[in-house]
């Protein structure tokens, strides 16, 4: 496992969806490995585990990291929302659990692609404005920023970002394309700042993290995603199986919490969701906006 790579909630997600042998388990954002390998080896000597992962660098390392476990998983370059098909191609009809990590990990934040060219999700360098997690196809945020009128760029930094400010950022934006184009993460970064008066910065945060987060969700699909798995995961759940959900804001909080709690077939173990502990969070303090729910499916009746 690389040295760097610390999965966050390790220990808390592994209690709760209490792998055992002979189980299947899907890890639907993989990573680097470090929760599959964890599933893994809590699940010797025969627990398998599927995989998936959209990022072919993170599923690169993935395949590394995990390459002792070789014979018991299947790593996939696919959408986690892809799960009922996959399955059904492997011949698996039920899992015993379920894994879903939404976080964006440090090879995203901090890294480069395999090919050198730079991924733009963070702004603490300046890189080009891409932000897709499946370099294949689809629009990259610069794409957005471009062709969107004010007004859709407003709901998105709105609705995906919380921004209070966002009118302001897109007719920033707007007006700003109008002369040059937005190709890079720096520019939006001091955009944003110049669009926001000093006295509505955040305290905590750096001012552009909103419209940051806004913009790969929206690129992503992530929200629309994460409805799609946590409607179909539960009929491809055995009864007794666990659903563990980490996420990291607010937005993707709330659709767990709902559909959790609006989903007959579930039962909520977690009323409250598991936060990092205070070592966790000394020694990682990305995990800090960290949470789990987990559920478990009912017995099947009739």
């Amino acid at each position: 496992m690389s040295p760097t790579h610390q999965p966050v909630l390790a220990v808390e997600t592994l209690h709760w969806l209490a792998p055992v042998s002979g189980g299947v388990y899907a890890d639907c954002n993989v990573g680097l490995g470090g929760h599959a390998a964890a599933i893994l080896a809590s699940s010797a000597p025969d627990g398998r585990l599927l995989g998936f992962d959209w990022d072919e660098d993170a599923l690169a390392l993935a395949r590394r990291n995990l390459a002792v476990y070789e014979a018991r998983t299947w790593l996939l370059r696919r959408n986690f929302i892809e799960l009922e098909v996959t399955l059904a191609e492997l011949a698996i009809v039920r899992i015993d659990g379920l894994l879903l990590d939404l976080g964006i990990s440090s090879l995203q934040l901090d890294g480069r692609s395999a090919d050198g060219s730079a991924r733009g999700f963070s702004f603490r360098r300046c890189e080009s404005l891409d932000m897709r997690m499946d370099r294949r196809g689809g629009r990259t945020a610069a794409d957005l920023l471009r062709d969107l009128s004010a007004s859709e760029l407003a709901d998105i930094l709105y609705y995906y970002g919380e921004e209070r400010q966002a009118r302001r950022i897109a007719r920033a934006i707007v007006e700003q394309r109008r002369q040059v184009p937005l190709d890079n993460t720096g520019q939006l970064a001091e955009l944003v700042a110049a669009a926001i008066p000093r006295r509505f910065h955040p305290a905590k945060i750096h001012v552009a993290t909103r419209t940051f987060q806004a913009l790969r969700i929206a690129v992503n699909h992530e929200l629309e995603n994460l409805a799609t798995i946590l409607t179909m995961a539960p009929s491809l759940l055995r009864s007794g199986a666990r659903f563990c959900v980490i996420t990291f804001h607010s937005l993707e909080d709330r659709l767990v919490k709902r559909a959790f709690r609006a989903d007959p077939r579930l039962r909520v173990l977690t009323p409250r969701p598991v936060t990092p502990s205070a070592e966790e969070l000394r020694r990682n303090p990305r995990s800090r906006s960290a949470k789990l729910r987990v559920a478990e499916r009912r017995e099947e009746t009739g």
